[in-house]
């Protein structure tokens, strides 16, 4: 954070302090787990569902948070305030109106955000000091303690932002005011929330409305609704895909291992990319990573090589683990119907490419409101058509459709029922676990794998 006198703080957010001095400078960060308070930390008490951060106030200081922000009276060095997240989000519009030298770029769209957030990353640091979330912070807690995150050093802050309502993204475009807004794609994730894809593309538009009029907007061209935002913006464009009218593209695209080659084209030229990542799916991810540095005036070159050497640093998306010849992709960290069929595909090709059976251990997709059977069904007959050898479905029976040719339907009703087809894995299989977050499908990715370990050694 930027160098604020605690005195500073409490005017910006309202509050009043309690055992500490009025005085003090601090650059400190918030942080909202009592167990990750250190120097150089101000500790975040929120009163949750479960849990009320006040009663780990005393544990953070201990562990060396500077002082607490608090709605609650405390022993403690701290800042009282009415309401601990509307302070936050006070202090963070104030600092990011003080970071007059940072690029702000937010990115949304129903799948890819934090992929494509995880390459940008990668991309941009070579340029610069970069502020990034570790995890997925793209609501109305997560984008203040980002913005927190920055200070005078920092060139870049990458946002992610994540809608339920209408409204949520405008709330935080105000607050992290970004000069480069990304849209990935409109799909079917939260249509059961929204109530339809266009209220989606509504509320996903919202970023690049809400950019400055030097903004600079980054639209997908991967569904109906993405390139309509171009119309009427205040913003200028650039648009990326792989038709030829984008301005940022890929051309010659190969798969290789499961892996995407192509070359990437833009308006200062041409240069091969080979991604470390799995599935024909990251190509958008990829390609809008590109845009946003081909907007800051970085070389195709570096551009490339940086697409060439990242590989995914956030946990359970379409992690591979390698161990005793069983190869597991590990993308447990949520699911919707565009993901779902990407990483199917992608299974096919490791398996085609191995010589080995393909499993697809899949579980619920969550928030698809009415359309969920059908959309489920669809990915039954996916697996069919595209030649999945067996499909495993745990926890529920929508993807159980009349599965033709030769692929297998196996279901179980809990984790623990379907670890029974470890006993059916040879080496050389490939095996693909996936479902909506709160599936908690990567304890059954850790459990396939210490079975099959302790049978195959």
């Amino acid at each position: 954070m930027i160098k604020l006198t605690l005195q500073e703080i409490a005017d910006i957010v309202g509050g009043e302090l309690e055992n500490i001095s009025a005085g003090t400078v601090t650059s400190a960060v918030p942080v909202i787990d009592s167990r990750e308070a250190k120097s150089g930390t101000f500790f975040v008490a929120f009163n949750g569902e479960h849990n009320d951060g006040h009663d780990f106030v005393k544990e953070a200081i201990t562990n060396g948070a500077e002082f607490a922000l608090v709605s609650k009276s405390s022993s403690a060095p701290s800042i009282r305030v009415n309401d601990v997240l509307d302070a936050l989000t006070k202090l963070a519009t104030e600092v990011r109106s003080r970071l007059t030298k940072v690029k702000v770029i937010g990115i949304t769209g129903s799948q890819g955000k934090t992929t494509t957030k995880d390459l940008l990353r990668h991309l941009l640091s070579i340029s610069g000091e970069t502020v990034a979330a570790a995890e997925s912070y793209n609501n109305e807690l997560g984008v203040p303690l980002l913005i927190l995150a920055c200070d005078e050093n920092t060139k870049f802050c990458i946002v992610e932002m994540g809608a339920r309502h209408i409204g949520d993204i405008s709330h935080l475009v105000s607050i992290a005011k970004p000069q480069i807004g990304v849209v990935l794609a409109v799909g079917r994730a939260h249509v059961g929330e929204f109530g339809s894809r266009e209220n989606i593309a509504l509320a996903k538009s919202e970023l690049v409305r809400g950019l400055p009029t030097d903004g600079i907007a980054i639209l997908g061209s991967y569904d109906e609704f993405t390139p309509l935002m171009a119309a009427n913006l205040r913003a200028a464009v650039i648009n990326f895909g792989e038709k030829p009218g984008c301005d940022v593209r890929a051309a010659d695209v190969e798969v290789r291992e499961g892996r995407a080659h192509f070359d990437l084209v833009t308006p200062d030229g041409r240069a091969a990319v080979s991604l470390q990542l799995l599935g024909l799916h990251q190509i958008p991810n990829a390609l809008a990573a590109a845009a946003v540095a081909t907007a800051l005036h970085i070389s195709i070159d570096s551009i490339a090589a940086a697409l060439s050497t990242a590989e995914v640093t956030s946990k359970w998306r379409m992690a591979v683990i390698d161990t005793n010849e069983l190869l597991v992709i590990n993308d447990s960290y949520n699911a919707n119907p565009e993901s779902m069929a990407a990483a199917l595909r992608t299974l096919v090709l490791i398996a085609q490419e191995r010589g080995g059976a393909s499993w697809a251990f899949l579980g619920k997709m969550h928030e698809l409101g009415a359309s969920s059977p059908v959309e489920h069904e669809k990915i039954g007959r996916l697996v069919s058509e595209i030649g999945i050898d067996h499909l495993v479905t745990i926890g529920t029976d929508e993807y159980q459709t009349d599965l033709e040719g030769e692929s297998e339907l196996h279901s179980f009703p809990t984790h623990l029922a379907a670890l029974e087809m470890v006993n059916h894995f040879a080496p050389g299989d490939v095996v693909l676990v996936k479902a909506s977050r709160s599936e908690g499908f990567e304890v059954l990715a850790a459990e396939l794998i210490s079975k099959w370990e302790g049978i195959s050694s």
